[in-house]
C-alpha cells in the first residue's frame, strides 16, 4: 500500500480493527500501526525476517506464510496442521507444544519446503493436515505421502507382526530406523508408550493440561452520585504489560489464599486509601458476595486460560467528591454507559452486574454522617476541591 492523501487505507484498517473490539481498545493499536505504515513509507517488507522485525504483532507463522506465498521466499511455515503432519511423518512423540520441539519442527519445515514453489508447497502441507491428516480418523488410505510416514509404517508393521504371530512365525527384527531407545528428545517418553489402539493418532502429543492457578482478588465498586443524578463508578487502568494489560477495572488488590474475611476487608480498605486522601474504614465496605458463576450467585469467578480467578466483590458509596492521587495508575469516573464503552474485561462487567443486582434488592439504603457505618456500605466523604 503506497502512502498518499487518500483515506481509503486508514479507514479500511480502522474498520477491520473495530470488527474485533471496542473503540477505546482500538485507538492505541490503530495509532501504532499507522505509525509503522508511515515509517515504512507504505511498503510491505518482503522477507520473513523483516516482516517479524518491522511489523509489530507479526509472528513466525504469519511472516513465513506472507513471505512464501506472496513473495516466493523459500521458507517454511508451522501451524497446527503442519505440526500434526510432521509429528506423524517422523513419529515425534515429545510434547509438540514445547519450545524445543517447535524449533525442531521449524527446522524440518525449512528443509522440506520446495525451493521453486514455496508458497504452493506450504499451502499444500497445511491443506494436507486440514483435510487428510486430521486429528481424529485420518484418511491414511488417501494420503499422498503415506509411504514416507513413519507412524503409518509402524501401524503396518504391527498388523504384519500380529498376522505372523497368529501363524506362529518368529517376531521381526527391529528396524534400524526405529528410534525409541536412549534419551531422544523427540521420542515419546517411557511413561507414555505407543498405544496400538490409537494408530497414527498417537501423534502429535501434548503435555497434560495443568490445573488453573488459583488467584483471589478483592475488588470494590466505588460509587458516587454524578452531576445529573446518575451513579458514577471509579475505574483504574491496569499496567501496560502482564495479564489483562491496559484494561480498566474497579480498584482491586490481589489477596493471599485462605485469608479471613476481616483481613480481606482491611487489605482492600488500605488499598483504597492510596486513592483517596481520607482513610477508609474496613467495616464500611459492603460485601456483595463470593460464589461460583455456575450457581448464578453474587461472587464473580472468571476462568482465564491458565488462572482460576475469584473476585471477592465489595461496594462503597461516596457522598461528595474525592481527590485521587495523580501519581498512581490512571483513573477516571464513568457512568454505566461509559463503563460498558470502556476497555474493561468480561470479569469486570460481571462484577458490576453483581453490584447492580444487590443494589436492586436494597429498597432504601441507610446513610450516616461519618465514616464506616457497619452493614450499609455507605460513607460520607467530605468534599475537597
Amino acid at each position: 500500500m503506497q502512502a498518499g492523501p487518500s483515506l481509503e487505507g486508514p479507514v479500511w484498517v480502522s474498520e477491520i480493527m473495530l470488527q474485533q473490539t471496542q473503540v477505546a481498545t482500538v485507538i492505541d493499536y490503530y495509532n501504532r500501526w499507522m505509525q509503522v505504515v508511515s515509517e515504512l513509507a507504505g511498503r510491505m517488507p518482503r522477507t520473513a525476517e523483516d516482516l517479524q522485525k518491522l511489523l509489530p504483532g507479526v509472528g513466525r507463522y504469519t511472516a513465513g506464510a506472507i513471505a512464501s506465498i506472496s513473495y516466493g521466499q523459500a521458507t517454511g511455515v508451522v501451524d497446527g496442521n503442519v505440526i500434526r503432519v510432521l509429528c506423524r511423518l517422523r513419529c515425534i512423540g515429545a510434547d509438540s507444544s514445547s519450545p524445543s520441539v517447535i524449533d525442531r519442527l521449524w527446522d524440518m519445515a525449512n528443509v522440506l519446503v520446495d525451493r521453486s514453489r514455496p508458497g504452493d508447497f506450504n499451502q499444500a502441507l497445511m491443506e494436507l493436515g486440514a483435510t487428510v491428516c486430521v486429528p481424529k480418523a485420518p484418511l491414511c488410505g488417501q494420503c499422498p505421502v503415506k509411504q514416507h510416514c513413519q507412524a503409518w509404517r509402524r501401524v503396518e508393521k504391527e498388523l504384519a507382526f500380529a498376522s505372523q504371530k497368529l501363524f506362529g512365525k518368529p517376531p521381526p527384527v527391529p528396524d534400524v530406523e526405529d528410534c525409541g531407545v536412549g534419551d531422544c528428545p523427540l521420542c515419546p517418553p517411557a511413561t507414555e508408550p505407543w498405544d496400538s489402539s490409537l494408530g497414527v493418532t498417537n501423534f502429535p502429543r501434548k503435555a497434560a493440561k495443568k490445573l488453573p492457578r488459583a488467584m483471589r482478588t478483592a475488588t470494590c465498586v466505588l460509587e458516587r452520585r454524578g452531576c445529573h443524578g446518575a451513579p458514577e463508578y471509579l475505574i483504574v487502568q491496569r499496567p501496560s504489560s502482564g495479564l489483562l494489560a491496559g484494561l480498566w477495572e474497579f480498584p482491586s488488590v490481589q489477596l493471599a489464599q485462605d485469608l479471613q474475611e476481616k483481613k480481606e476487608r482491611q487489605e482492600l480498605a488500605d488499598h483504597l486509601q492510596a486513592w483517596m486522601e481520607q482513610p477508609v474504614a474496613a467495616k464500611g465496605l459492603q460485601f456483595i458476595g463470593e460464589v461460583s458463576l455456575e450457581l448464578e450467585r453474587y461472587s464473580v469467578i472468571h476462568i482465564f486460560s491458565h488462572i482460576h480467578q475469584t473476585y471477592v466483590v465489595y461496594s462503597l458509596h461516596l457522598d461528595g467528591d474525592v481527590t485521587l492521587d495523580p501519581a498512581l495508575s490512571p483513573s477516571r469516573w464513568v457512568t454505566e454507559e461509559e463503563f460498558h464503552a470502556s476497555a474493561v474485561s468480561t470479569a469486570m462487567k460481571k462484577v458490576l452486574k453483581a453490584h447492580e443486582k444487590q443494589r436492586r434488592k436494597e429498597s432504601s439504603p441507610v446513610k450516616a454522617q461519618g465514616w464506616g457505618l457497619a452493614g450499609t456500605g455507605t460513607v460520607l466523604v467530605k468534599c475537597k476541591r
